[in-house]
């Protein structure tokens, strides 16, 4: 399977100089856009044309005023897709992390897609109880109805010790669900096997490519971001440091990123 990285966002937080340690930091949207014989399989859709231009997604633009999104509509995966010689109806299939309203945005731009979600992701972002759900939640996002396939967690052989979910409707056996609950309550990474190595999209499991280094480092107030958006922190700090120890483990045969590290982004893109 060919697999393409793309920024699906580039963000400028507020304040950056703190928040990420440096006055000219960005953060990105890293998606994934895998050819495979099913047709092609978006991992994350970042934000879409609708959150750029609708009247109806100010509710959306408000929840990403702190984080400075360029709100350029060329770095949507809809432009990207097609600027790869592709119509948006080639997209059969999406595999979300999350829900989140910059890793969920770009649904409305794909409305035919089947979209892969873990239930209890799905099932927090209908119920939206509480103050931060309701801010990270936008259903303006699915008001269009798509084609959701739910799935739980299963027993059988685990990933690299890992739970996971295998056998992911209409797709390919070389793309699992990992669940990795702690950002949100059905948080989870995305494993992509190239048949040279596995790929793990780790969604925001972790924000910064210093967390996964034997001696782990991370901006300040990039940890305080994180915390900030936690649902359950124990199981967010006990996955990241799984993560951390198959990084140490699985160098050659596994290969973490996370969805908003520039620099992991710009070395698997090149």
């Amino acid at each position: 399977m060919r697999v393409h990285h793309l920024n699906g966002s580039t963000l400028c937080p507020v304040g950056r100089g703190l928040s990420l340690g440096d006055p000219g930091g960005r953060l990105v949207c890293h998606c994934l856009l895998i050819e495979t014989s099913e047709g092609l399989v978006l991992v994350d859709t970042a934000l879409g044309l609708e959150d750029i231009h609708a009247p109806t997604h100010e509710s959306v633009r408000q929840g990403m005023g702190l984080m400075g999104p360029k709100w350029d509509p060329e770095q949507t995966m809809a432009r990207q897709v097609e600027k790869l010689g592709y119509r948006r109806e080639d997209v059969r299939h999406i595999v979300l992390t999350h829900l989140d309203l910059d890793h969920a945005g770009g649904l409305p731009d794909f409305p035919k897609a089947r979209v892969h979600v873990y239930a209890t992701e799905h099932a927090a972002a209908q119920a939206r109880q509480t103050f931060k759900e309701r801010r990270r939640y936008q259903s303006v996002q699915w008001a269009h109805g798509p084609d959701w396939k739910l799935y739980e967690s299963t027993r059988g052989e685990p990933w690299f010790g890992f739970e996971c979910v295998r056998q992911l409707e209409g797709l390919p056996p070389e793309i699992l669900l990992v669940p990795l609950v702690g950002h949100t309550r059905g948080h989870c990474a995305v494993a992509v096997d190239t048949g040279e190595r596995w790929l793990l999209h780790a969604g925001d499991a972790y924000f910064f490519h210093g967390e996964m280094e034997p001696v782990d480092r991370c901006p300040l107030g990039l940890r305080l971001i994180q915390s900030a958006l936690q649902m359950k922190g124990p199981e967010r700090l006990h996955n990241r440091e799984r993560l951390r120890e198959l990084v140490r483990t699985q160098p050659d045969r596994v290969r973490v990123f996370c969805a908003h590290d520039e620099k992991e982004w710009r070395a698997l893109a090149g």
